[in-house]
């Protein structure tokens, strides 16, 4: 079998749910939505994305708490859906599968990283700030009678996103959310059975796991989206992370993300604002390959590997040393069709727009403007926000926009969306 070959072989899950290829459009934030709905935009945006190539594509974060939104323009579902709300899930699940490859919704709730323009007091696992001012709202420790409604929450917006006709789902634990926050000890500084340990700090994911397993049944795909490591001095570390993996097994996850940071620690994408990654792994591409492959050596679901994918050659070493899919975000919001020409052996490699947004952001913002910290990450991240902004009005991506640009056109429609 030749790599490309590889490349398009299908996998089976656990749960018996087969993924017609190795490579997937890894979840990205859309902030499309002004009433917390799928709209036309997601359609246009999905649409497009479902003729790309990939054998699945994950969606951006749907909240389970519109009061706990990752930014305002999330998609949320977190009650009972009435007619009209189904009606735009399922259309949703359906253009996303135009192409043949499956749709898989991304669960999530932002906990203490809630932008203080959706939520000045949101709830974390502990009453502790990030380290990062002037973003997001203060937090509150979550009591428990929220921790319930939070696993219902899960639980419930899965059962929805199977009825609607989603083939599978991922529960969101990285990146500092929630779910994340709670697995890490500078975030959770609790002494009750949430706290401490790292059994008492899984235990809200894995409740989260549990009641979702029994809403959708076993034959239905779930995926956890897991940090290998904080990044951050007493943070959730790796020999923790491979602890969990073993636990995530052993209750029957199907597919398991591995990235990794958060936004006090934002190397996880390659950012400006934390330390650089070895020159060896940018050489490499996949900035958690080698914690993948550690990961492997002791009991883990099946790997999803995402994070700086370029090169069809880097994507094939992935899936040959064990990884199940490989997962491609940034590209896909300026490039659409390239993971079908990489299958082609049409070129050989994605865009890589990041190195020059990174240059420029090194450089002084405007003048006249006002960032706040770590303006530099949050240009880069802006600037293919919004390129997606762009592709679901059905214009074309704009290689040319700045990222200083980018930054302050996204905190205009940041801004528009919150005063809805």
């Amino acid at each position: 079998m030749t790599g490309l070959d590889l490349l398009k072989s299908p996998f089976k899950l656990p749960c018996g749910a087969v993924l017609p290829n190795r490579l997937s459009k890894a979840a990205m934030t859309e902030g499309l939505s002004p009433d917390g709905l799928p709209n036309i935009q997601h359609e246009r945006l999905y649409r497009a994305w479902a003729h790309c190539g990939v054998g699945m594509s994950i969606t951006g974060n749907v909240q389970v708490d519109r009061h706990h939104l990752e930014r305002s323009g999330n998609v949320i579902l977190d009650a009972e859906p009435d007619a009209a709300t189904r009606a735009a899930f399922s259309r949703w699940a359906e253009i996303s599968k135009e192409g043949g490859a499956q749709i898989w919704m991304q669960i999530s709730h932002a906990g203490r990283q809630t932008p203080g323009l959706v939520n000045s007091r949101p709830y974390g696992p502990s009453a502790i700030e990030l380290e990062i001012r002037g973003r997001f709202g203060t937090p509150r420790e979550m009591p428990e009678d929220e921790i319930s409604r939070v696993i219902a929450g899960f639980a419930r917006t899965a059962r929805v996103a199977k009825e609607c006709g989603f083939d599978g789902v991922q529960i969101h634990s990285a990146h500092g959310y929630l779910l994340s926050s709670f697995l890490n000890p500078k975030a959770n500084q609790r002494t009750d059975k949430w706290g401490g340990s790292l059994q008492n700090r899984a235990r809200l994911l894995l409740a989260v796991y549990d009641a979702t397993r029994k809403a959708v049944g076993g034959s239905f795909p779930i995926s956890v989206k897991l940090n290998s490591a904080d990044f951050q001095l007493g943070g959730f570390d790796f020999e923790e992370a491979i602890i969990l993996a073993g636990w995530l097994a052993g209750v029957g996850v199907d597919l398991l993300e591995i990235s990794g940071g958060n936004y006090e620690q934002p190397s996880m994408m390659g950012l400006p604002g934390g330390p650089p990654m070895r020159a060896s792994t940018r050489a490499r591409e996949a900035y958690f390959l080698d914690f993948g492959r550690a990961m492997m050596h002791g009991e883990t679901p099946p790997l999803m590997v995402t994070g700086g994918f370029r090169s069809a050659a880097a994507m094939i070493e992935a899936v040959q040393a064990g990884v199940a899919v490989v997962g491609i975000g940034r590209p896909l919001c300026a490039e659409l069709y390239g993971p079908a020409r990489l299958l082609n052996g049409e070129q050989t490699e994605l865009a890589r727009f990041e190195e020059a947004l990174i240059n420029e952001a090194a450089g002084p913002p405007p003048p006249a403007s006002k960032f706040g910290e770590l303006p530099e990450m949050f240009a880069v991240v802006a600037w293919f926000y919004q390129q997606l902004r762009r592709l679901g009005l059905g214009e074309a991506p704009d290689p040319t926009l700045t990222g200083w640009q980018a930054f302050l056109d996204e905190r205009r429609d940041d801004a528009a969306h919150a005063a809805r």
